[in-house]
């Protein structure tokens, strides 16, 4: 029996080495005459183990790793084609702590199948929720999805099916669903590990939309910095196409939908939706002023769909298991599993997917691990470098949108980066400053001038220069940055710099001085 070898060619895994470690195996089971077939498959997101390789045993797949490439034939040796212990040995996939004790909807196949495969794709439940789909009516689609309570991945938290039923009933000749694939904010890489772990689920999503809203055409905007999602997402739609699911008939149907992969040119303000709307259709990427809203008036004046990545991938199983069986996870008015990221100085970094209300804590202490450097946790940055700065007095928060807004805090994409008890508040503050300067569109005054006024005032504080008074002036300029800007660069900026300045006051203070030896 051909015995299967999973490695990952995730962008993270390629990363550490995965491509050596594939060639090794090849070279060994060629030279080895070995009965043995090598998948690439896409992450499991257990990072710190990456490059994470499975073999498919009768008991089921049996993990080993960290592997380099001159692991491979001491692992053969060892019994690997058997799934036999050995140093290297983790056990058997399913039953590590990291993976057993999550809730994977919309992550269920990433890291298990082959992701360019229809047929893995189709074997582990891909494909079921478009079936229901195209037959049903468009509007008890978009009933399924709002009762559902699933809301946008992306950051802002609105209901997803209240944006689909406004572009249905919208009137147009043409209308549009744009997936934001523009994953910009530090310590994020959900939307990265979907795409070239299992591509088909967007594209299932994406055809869903189009039948739910009368969109016939959809764009994924890509960001440039992710070129093997890129290719990986081109050849999937390219194979979709080819088997009916996109075209002039979806599944067989009179329903049609159809999409391209598009990429942007690095700008962050792009991930903000009429900015990437502007980008699409070949101008600048500036802010549009709203309304119009994009549902009324978005892509070639054109009622538009604009979801997240993970809000489109969560869609086939809300249509396959039903709006129910989606809402019974969560809390709140948060339903369903959030693809939690966790980032930066943690000894387990990775995706961990669970339902909404997990405490801060028990993510970053007990799935997390603390940190890498085994110093204290200082402080988490949750949503990004527009998120607020959370010390340890607030991890009792649970993993809700409601919770965190309550705390002026936002999950946003729901990347999470840990500071251990070196960091500089100040600096970071600086920071935020700093990129909203570079990152600005230019348009409007608050993020344009604010930003640069807030540089200026961070460096005017690290030197001592008037602390109390610029500390204030700095306080102000948030506040005209949070209700002046056209959109969430500017308008979220003031949260990391407010945060860092409410709970980390002994970081803005002047140094003390150092009396002079006599």
């Amino acid at each position: 029996m051909t015995v299967k070898i999973f490695i990952p060619r995730d962008s993270a895994s390629l990363s550490v080495g995965a491509e050596k470690v594939a060639r090794a195996f090849a070279s060994e089971i060629t030279a080895r005459s070995l009965d043995a077939t090598i998948v690439r498959n896409g992450s499991r997101g257990l990072f710190w183990l990456e490059p994470m390789i499975e073999v498919e045993t009768a008991e089921g797949r049996v993990a080993y790793g960290p592997v380099k490439a001159s692991d491979v034939a001491a692992l053969i040796d060892g019994g690997l084609m058997t799934g036999a212990a050995q140093a290297l040995c983790l056990g058997k996939t399913d039953d590590l702590p990291f993976l057993k004790n999550q809730t994977r909807l919309t992550f269920a196949r990433c890291g298990i199948t082959d992701p360019l495969s229809l047929d893995d794709y189709k074997a582990h439940g891909g494909l079921k929720g478009l079936t229901n789909a195209v037959a049903m009516a468009p509007a008890d689609i978009v009933a399924q999805v709002t009762g559902s309570g699933l809301r946008g991945r992306g950051g802002a938290g609105f209901p997803t099916g209240i944006k689909w039923k406004t572009v249905l009933d919208t009137a147009g000749d043409r209308k549009y669903i744009v997936c934001n694939a523009d994953e910009g904010d530090s310590g994020t890489f959900a939307d990265r590990m979907i795409m070239e772990g299992d591509p088909f689920v967007l594209i299932e999503g994406m055809a869903i939309a189009g039948i739910a809203t009368g969109a016939r055409k959809g764009f994924v905007y890509l960001r440039s910095e992710y070129p093997h999602a890129i290719a990986t997402m081109t050849q999937a739609v390219e194979i979709a196409r080819r088997a009916g699911i996109l075209g002039a008939s979806v599944l067989g149907s009179t329903h049609g939908f159809d999409m391209e992969i598009r990429t942007g040119a690095g700008a962050y303000v792009c991930g903000e939706e009429t900015a990437l709307l502007n980008s699409l259709e070949g101008k600048r990427g500036i802010v549009r002023a709203k309304p119009p809203l994009p549902a009324h008036k978005g892509l070639f004046n054109c009622p538009t769909v604009i979801n997240n990545v993970i809000s489109l991938a969560s869609v086939p199983v809300i249509m396959d298991k039903g709006a129910e069986f989606y809402k019974n996870f969560g809390m709140g008015r948060s339903r369903g599993t959030i693809p939690i990221q966790i980032a930066g100085n943690v000894k387990h970094g990775g995706l961990y997917e669970a339902a909404f209300g997990l405490a801060l804590g028990e993510i970053i202490d007990a799935i997390g691990g603390g940190t890498a450097t085994g110093r204290p946790v200082k402080a988490v940055q949750v949503g990004g470098p527009l998120g607020a700065y959370f010390p340890r007095e607030l991890f009792d928060t649970p993993f809700d949108y409601e919770a965190f807004a309550a705390r002026d805090g936002l999950i946003g994409h729901a990347g999470i980066v840990v500071f251990d008890d070196t960091a500089d508040m100040l600096k970071q503050a600086r920071f935020a400053m700093e990129f909203c300067a570079v990152e600005s569109c230019g348009k409007c005054t608050p993020c344009r001038i604010g930003s640069t006024r807030g540089v200026e005032t961070a460096d005017k504080i690290a030197m001592g220069i008037e602390p109390e008074k610029n500390r204030a002036l700095l306080t102000d300029l948030c506040n005209t940055m949070k209700f002046g800007s056209l959109c969430a660069l500017g308008g979220f900026t003031p949260y990391p710099v407010l945060s860092a300045m409410n709970h980390f006051p002994d970081d803005f203070a002047p140094a003390p001085m150092v009396e002079a030896a006599e």
